[in-house]
């Protein structure tokens, strides 16, 4: 076992070959107080910073996959190894200054992650704002 939380998020992180410091800032940032928790009303009114809730966060150059040629995922926007591990650290410790209790996979390392999704609510988070 490298990381383990209770209730909370699970953030996969893809860091592109464009990515800087400033992406890892507002992914960071923006996580720590996206409003997906819900209150006593049963209304995602609530963010990790308010409910206390815990962060894994797993890097997956794979986000970055691209498929809309061929049939063989096309992974030549992921940043490479020195880059993205730089950025997907800067994320982590950026939630964590942000008051947040944050674990972390083994970058690089293939991994089994585990998720009981509650909900469940996945959303997609892009530093260049294109969805």
């Amino acid at each position: 076992m490298v990381g383990e939380i209770g209730a909370g998020l699970l953030v996969l992180v893809g860091v592109g070959q464009e990515d800087t410091p400033a992406d890892a800032h507002y992914i960071a940032d923006k996580t720590a107080h996206l409003r997906v928790f819900d209150d006593a009303n049963g209304r995602m009114e609530l963010s990790a910073l308010e409910t206390g809730s815990a962060i894994l966060v797993v890097s997956q150059f794979t986000l970055h996959g691209d498929v809309r040629k061929g049939r063989r995922p096309s992974y030549a926007r992921a940043a490479r190894g020195e880059q993205a591990v730089t950025l997907y650290e800067e994320v982590c410790s950026r939630l964590r200054a942000n008051g947040l209790t944050v674990a972390t996979g083994r970058f690089g390392a293939e991994m089994r992650v585990e998720m009981a999704g509650d909900g469940p609510v996945t959303l997609l988070l892009d530093s260049e704002k294109q969805f």
